[in-house]
């Protein structure tokens, strides 16, 4: 990211005056330029609220190559098998709590974190703010999250926002919102692919950087108005 060079393991971005941190779940095109910049919106983008965002390579230098999707051809689909059975969604959402620990005791000027995903990692997001006994999260959101599964957001324990694209099926979306139990948005962008915030955002379109600027836009507004 702009501020940081990636050290410790992560990328950082941000004030070091920060009193609030976010970690970024990206989506498994890893350290895309689009999802970066997006870290430095969420970063610095509000003039009343500065933020501290980590982005950890959770995927140790081995994220999906962007030439496998779509998956169009029997090669592609067996490559991208093997590497979503080798980075598990549940298993990250655990060994994130970990990581989550150990970045709280390197940053004792942050006093309360919350927590950001994208496509896949918005699954990721979805799991680890579910669990009563382990989420370390204030706050929460998930930008046009894969897996979305309505049965357990009623367990979501913190402020959650949603972005979906035109690409989450609308039923499981409204499903998902029906069911929250916490201070949440919900906000569909209808005309947007799926990864629109993150590595998939043409930004040379002048329309999908107007959404996407307006996506991250509708993040900052939720995070200043729902932080606990």
């Amino acid at each position: 990211m702009s501020t940081m060079p990636a050290t410790h393991g992560h990328n950082v971005t941000g004030s070091t005056d920060a009193l609030k941190g976010l970690v970024s779940v990206f989506d498994i095109f890893g350290y895309a330029d689009q999802t970066i910049q997006g870290a430095d919106i969420l970063a610095i983008g509000d003039s009343q609220q500065k933020y501290q965002v980590f982005m950890p390579d959770w995927f140790d230098g081995h994220s999906c190559p962007v030439e496998w999707y779509p998956p169009d051809t029997e090669e592609k689909q067996k490559n991208l098998g093997e590497w979503f059975a080798k980075n598990s969604p549940v298993d990250v959402a655990t060994t994130l709590v970990d990581y989550f620990k150990a970045l709280q005791a390197a940053s004792p000027s942050i006093q309360s974190w919350g927590i950001i995903g994208y496509c896949w990692g918005g699954k990721v997001v979805e799991l680890v703010t579910s669990q009563a006994l382990s989420n370390p999260f204030h706050i929460a959101a998930a930008c046009h999250p894969a897996m979305v599964d309505p049965s357990g957001s009623d367990k979501i324990l913190v402020p959650y926002a949603l972005l979906a694209s035109m690409e989450e099926l609308p039923d499981t979306i409204k499903d998902f919102e029906r069911r929250l139990k916490v201070p949440h948005h919900v906000e569909t962008f209808s005309d947007q692919v799926h990864g629109f915030m993150a590595a998939r955002a043409d930004l040379s379109d002048p329309h999908v950087k107007a959404e996407y600027t307006r996506g991250y836009k509708v993040l900052l507004d939720f995070l200043r108005k729902q932080w606990p």
